[in-house]
């Protein structure tokens, strides 16, 4: 979804027990798999990164900072903290390929990685090896990190720092 793209069509709050049972799907996949150590890529990366590095009993995180997106809409990417290296012997993770903009960067940066991501899109699934979940093109996911749970269920809640402005 570009700036100027309308606002999709179906909006999808995740828990965290959602989103930690389809971590672990994702998980299973790559059990037997060697890898030196895990990638996240921030933000939205680091948490599926954390709880694949504990069930792969592997001890080397690091991350990959991209800024892309804000609650509502992807722009263009940014490098704000790169990796050294090609990546060879590195699982790097996402949440989500939406429309493959970020995970074809970090092919670029890191292209003997191995990318992977709890969600994906139809868009962006090519540039992953493996996901847990797909979810339709239209459809925008709220991460249990960007909820709050209300009377209704679980909403988008903003960052308490643009909260304060």
């Amino acid at each position: 979804m570009s700036a100027s793209s309308p606002a999709p069509a179906e909006l999808c709050h995740l828990s965290w027990d959602e989103f930690h049972r389809d971590t672990r799907v994702l998980v299973e996949q790559l059990v037997g798999r060697s890898f030196r150590g895990v990638v996240g890529i921030a933000r939205g990366g680091l948490i599926p990164a954390t709880i694949i590095a504990r069930e792969l009993d592997l001890r080397l995180i690091d991350s990959l900072c991209i800024a892309s997106y804000d609650h509502t809409r992807q722009g263009e990417p940014q490098v704000l903290k790169g990796i050294e290296g090609d990546g060879e012997g590195l699982l790097v993770v996402d949440d989500l390929v939406d429309t493959g903009v970020t995970a074809r960067l970090v092919k670029e940066l890191l292209p003997r990685a191995t990318i992977v991501a709890v969600y994906a899109k139809p868009r962006g699934r090519e540039t992953a090896e493996l996901w847990a979940r797909e979810f339709s093109q239209d459809t925008w996911l709220h991460f249990p990190w960007d909820c709050a749970s209300g009377p209704d269920g679980l909403r988008y809640v903003e960052p308490l720092a643009k909260q304060s402005q």
